[in-house]
């Protein structure tokens, strides 16, 4: 069995793991949540969760889980930071190592994925990769045993190779819902980058605009004309494109924040964004 080893430890959330069970805690047991939701019945069919250290980022994170429980397996989309790997890779197989254990990958899942044309069995796309890792502690607490993942590592920005990866993931899940198989969808993304705090947060509403009308090709050509760094745009479009096969998506914006909130500076900051996905049939 191929174990993926932790490359964000240390750095994004701690490696201790009785440090990391208090980091958690500390975020998602602490009192009212300062972004608090009504009560719904109604689980999200996907989640957009941010990816940075903790303290910037940790109660986006906790506020857009707050109360959700999630299915047994999951597929997470995250962006490529490094460059490295297939432009759509599927990590195939074993477990990806946490402080809290390690997360089986849904192998036979993952190559039912891989089939569709689109999607590549690659490992090394992910070696470096933090965007994923990051996300999985937390998503351990809305769990209770560790969920089988799907990693999906999107490395392409262009809108006709998304597109028909999205039509290729529609028919994937129809046949998990054929089977009656239980699935979720997580996208792992931060917002725009490495501008003051105003424009950071402006540039964000631009893209997040697009995303409440699930508009695929209007989010990827909003951050490429009006340089949104937000990393996971691509893997966001991808979700949608399958959504629109689907039925027809809405979303709720859980949460939007700064770093500069952790950080006390205004002049670089980073956007954070929580959001839940309804999809009507």
């Amino acid at each position: 069995m191929i174990v993926r080893e932790p490359v964000a430890i240390g750095r994004f959330y701690p490696q201790n793991r009785d440090q990391l069970e208090e980091a958690l805690a500390a975020y998602t047991q602490t009192g009212p949540s300062k972004y608090p939701l009504k009560a719904s019945a109604v689980q999200p069919w996907a989640l957009l969760l941010p990816h940075a250290g903790y303290i910037y980022c940790g109660n986006v994170l906790a506020a857009t889980l707050a109360e959700l429980k999630l299915a047994d397996t999951l597929l997470i989309f995250c962006p490529n930071h490094t460059g490295r790997g297939r432009p759509l890779s599927v990590w195939p197989d074993g477990a990806w190592k946490t402080p809290l254990g390690d997360f089986p990958v849904a192998s036979e899942l993952c190559q039912e994925l891989t089939d569709q044309g689109s999607f590549s069995a690659d490992y090394s796309a992910h070696q470096g990769e933090h965007a994923i890792e990051v996300l999985l502690p937390f998503l351990s607490i809305a769990r209770a045993s560790l969920p089988a993942i799907v990693p999906v590592c999107v490395g392409t920005q262009q809108p006709g190779q998304l597109r028909q990866a999205g039509k290729e993931l529609a028919f994937f899940l129809q046949s998990l819902e054929a089977r009656k198989r239980s699935y979720g969808i997580i996208i792992s993304s931060d917002m725009n980058h490495f501008e003051d705090h105003t424009t950071c947060l402006a540039k964000d509403e631009l893209a997040l605009e697009k995303i409440a009308a699930a508009d695929s090709d209007g989010l990827l050509a909003v951050c490429r004309e009006q340089s949104i760094t937000m990393c996971g745009a691509a893997p966001c479009a991808l979700v949608m494109y399958a959504a629109s096969h689907l039925g027809t998506l809405s979303s709720q914006l859980v949460a939007h924040t700064s770093s500069a909130e952790a950080s006390g500076n205004y002049r670089q900051t980073v956007g954070y964004a929580g959001l839940r996905f309804y999809l009507s049939r």
